[in-house]
């Protein structure tokens, strides 16, 4: 692997209840990147959340295993520390995994909007579960908050088809890239 990025398509979401990728995910390459870009929801504190479809299946519903900790500092620097996230966690479950929790409605303040990438390796493997890992950051009130969190989704067959919501509402705002990595 080179490591070089191809950039397979763009969502845009404006008022959408959520962001699907429903082709392009394919044996083409061995690893995927999901790049959000300045994502807001519309309401506030709302989770940016994901979810995947194996091939032929429906209902963004497959079965994951995860774990999440984050990172945080406030700007008065009066708090800073790093910790484990247990209430995002999922034992073999099939809810909508949490990327991020309690993103800013924004309200045009510049720093509100979520980024971050998600990497999803081998969704074409029939032979084995695929893992991801993803980091995401935005301002939580006046915290800056990066969250971490990997897993993988408990299938041996091949994932054709990934979901982006917010917990609640809508994506008002924002771009989700998706690019091949070879």
């Amino acid at each position: 692997m080179s490591g070089k990025l191809t950039l397979i398509s763009s969502a845009t979401a404006s008022s959408s209840s959520s962001v699907s990728f429903t082709s392009g995910i394919d044996s083409t390459y061995d690893e995927y990147v999901f790049y959000f870009v300045n994502l807001h929801p519309g309401t506030h504190a709302e989770n940016f959340t994901f979810q995947v479809n194996a091939d032929g299946g429906s209902g963004f519903n497959e079965t994951i295993t995860s774990t999440s900790f984050e990172a945080y500092h406030s700007e008065s620097d009066s708090a800073a520390a790093i910790g484990y996230m247990s209430s995002y966690d999922q034992a073999n479950g099939t809810a909508y995994q949490i990327l991020h929790y309690s993103v800013s409605a924004g309200s045009g303040m510049d720093d509100n909007g979520l980024v971050g990438e998600l990497h999803l390796f081998n969704p074409s493997s029939t032979t084995y579960v695929k893992h991801f890992y993803c980091t995401a950051n935005t301002m939580v009130g006046s915290t800056q908050v990066e969250a971490f969190t990997s897993g993988y989704i408990n299938t041996t067959s091949a994932i054709d088809e990934i979901d982006f919501k917010m917990s609640s509402g809508n994506i008002d705002a924002g771009t989700i890239y998706l690019f091949g990595v070879s």
